[in-house]
């Protein structure tokens, strides 16, 4: 599957809150809702864990480590960088 987002992409993860809507299983954390960051690298397409764990049949998905400034989430915040894996579906182009 062909990667939307290649390295170096500004994406910002979507501010949705499906949770709201009924039972769902969320891989996507909440701190990085509306979050914007850059791709480092796609990872592969792997089924939707967000269907597999309601057995539901799952669509392939690209999944992405994605970097995060941590001082971006968390003002008080040291280190250097957060990368978290999230899923072609939470990204949106910045």
């Amino acid at each position: 599957m062909s990667a939307l987002f290649p390295a170096g992409t500004s994406v910002r993860v979507r501010d949705d809150w499906p949770e709201t809507r009924g039972a769902c299983h969320i891989r996507t954390p909440h701190y990085l809702r509306g979050a914007h960051g850059v791709v480092e690298k796609h990872l592969g397409a792997f089924a939707n864990p967000e269907d597999l764990a309601f057995a539901r049949p799952a669509a392939v998905l690209n999944l992405y480590h994605v970097r995060f400034s941590p001082q971006a989430i968390w003002p008080d915040a040291k280190g250097d960088v957060l990368v978290v894996e999230l899923y072609e579906t939470w990204l949106e182009a910045a």
